[in-house]
């Protein structure tokens, strides 16, 4: 295809996980036109689903929060009327901690929370109260002033109890792969409101209804979107993105390019060295990414019982020491899965596990998985005896399977690490090296899970936006 027929749009993105999705339906339903390329062949990254045997299972997002009614993910279905298309229900208790102490149920009634957190903390209960008032009505110079603080520094402001501490952080580690004394307060924070204070939706169906309704609002609004459609090249013109190159082959020209995938593969991969200064390819290379994960997937037979809430996201923690829990995750073996999360469907046919780890390399996650997956089984089965004679179907996604189907480096779950010294880079948001090029997602080194994603998806709308205007502006006669 020549220059001069090459198809041209006012934005393209590149990857159609929550962010690309959000960010590409505000830019169309706005009137710009707008093409999202997907290398996978369904949409929605890490927020996906599979069926095998008759029987649905999430790849590795299994439920959403911020959809209280001023929350970032009831905008979106409000802005798209998602909700004619998916159906939301909320689990309770959203979260139990199980601890070998106690056992703690996080519900969507605060009060609620209080109470049951009061039978094994009651000196704990009231500065539970203030700490969750601080998170859902912030003071923005407190968070500004709380920049360089850890998780860990927060919870030391308002707890006193250190496995109080530990049991209200493991669902955080689980969200984020870091442990309270390495995560940034600022994402600690969101995640424990959004994914705990707010958390426990589901749609009906599955998290690729979720994706899917994104998806279809975006068509809509006649935006395009190829699915099986890797992008290889980001095309740079007088130092600004001009557009893409898919499949090696098919060049596609655009007012601005926003990169919805893994920051190294958007850099390195797709734009090449020569495009970068040095200092930030030295920043580049010195970035850390988040640990991965390892996955179980159980189709379960119905005549399997247990006590486990039907939707909640339940949590063992084996011990409190969450630092030493992070450093045992490099080197995990099959008979070192103690502290994982389990969720059983609200049909009660399937169960989704996971346990962080490392990404090691693909021949050990190959001749390791079988291993893992049994390892992960003998663990489930002190927790749930009897599970093992009702499994149905059996299969994990390993680190490995995440880097295939989501080219994210290393497997990472969560992008870079949320640590202080990796919080809002504005290099990982819009360069000022090279002009028109966004990037959006959890590698953006400011916000993680679904509502952390949705809401970076329609700010970068928002800058792209305000952009175009500011450029219309400009070029318009007096």
């Amino acid at each position: 295809m020549s220059g001069t027929d090459r198809p041209s749009y006012d934005a393209v993105i590149i990857g159609s996980g929550i962010s690309g999705l959000v960010c590409g339906s505000y830019l169309a339903k706005a009137g710009l036109k707008v093409l999202i390329a997907e290398q996978h062949h369904q949409p929605g990254g890490y927020c996906t689903s599979f069926v095998r045997r008759g029987i649905t299972f999430d790849a590795a997002a299994h439920s959403f929060g911020g959809y209280r009614e001023n929350g970032i993910i009831r905008k979106v279905f409000n802005d798209f009327r998602l909700n004619d298309n998916v159906a939301v229900t909320r689990y309770d208790p959203t979260d139990v901690v199980v601890s070998p102490d106690s056992e703690i149920s996080l519900w969507s009634d605060l009060e609620r929370t209080i109470a049951d957190l009061g039978s094994s903390f009651p000196d704990e209960q009231d500065n539970f109260r203030k700490f969750a008032s601080f998170l859902l009505k912030p003071d923005p110079q407190s968070f500004a002033g709380m920049r360089r603080w850890t998780f860990k520094d927060l919870l030391d402001h308002y707890f006193r109890n250190d496995k109080l501490k530990s049991m209200l952080s493991f669902p955080i580690f689980g969200n984020g792969a870091l442990p309270p004394a390495r995560m940034s307060a600022f994402i600690g924070a969101k995640i424990f409101t959004e994914f705990i204070l707010d958390g426990g939706y589901y749609p009906e169906g599955g998290m690729q209804r979720l994706s899917n309704a994104l998806a279809e609002s975006f068509q809509h609004f006649g935006g395009e979107l190829l699915l099986s459609c890797p992008v290889s090249k980001i095309i740079i013109k007088n130092g600004g993105a001009a557009g893409i190159v898919i499949g090696g082959k098919m060049p596609v020209s655009a007012g601005s390019v926003v990169s919805n995938c893994d920051a190294r593969q958007t850099f390195l991969r797709m734009i090449g060295k020569k495009h970068l200064p040095l200092e930030f390819m030295n920043k580049l290379h010195r970035m850390q990414p988040s640990l991965s994960m390892f996955v179980l997937y159980l189709g379960l037979d119905q005549e399997f019982e247990n006590t486990l809430h039907a939707g909640s996201n339940i949590w063992y923690l084996s011990h409190y020491d969450l630092e030493k829990m992070y450093r045992s995750a490099a080197r995990r073996s099959p008979s070192l899965i103690d502290e994982c999360m389990v969720r059983i469907s609200p049909d009660r046919k399937s169960l989704l596990a996971f346990t962080n780890t490392s990404f090691r390399n693909r021949a050990f996650w190959s001749d390791s998985k079988s291993k893992f997956i049994d390892g992960f089984i003998a663990r489930l089965s002190r927790i749930m005896p009897g599970i093992s004679q009702h499994i149905l179907y059996k299969d994990a996604a390993t680190p490995s399977t995440m880097d295939r189907y989501t080219s994210n480096y290393r497997g990472a779950a969560y992008g870079w690490e949320s640590t202080t010294a990796q919080l809002a880079d504005p290099d990982f948001r819009r360069p000022s090296f090279i002009r028109h090029l966004y990037l959006t997602g959890h590698w953006s080194t400011q916000g993680l899970g679904i509502p952390g994603v949705a809401y970076l998806g329609y700010d970068t709308a928002t800058s792209v936006l305000k952009r175009r205007k500011a450029s219309l502006s400009q070029s318009s006669p007096e």
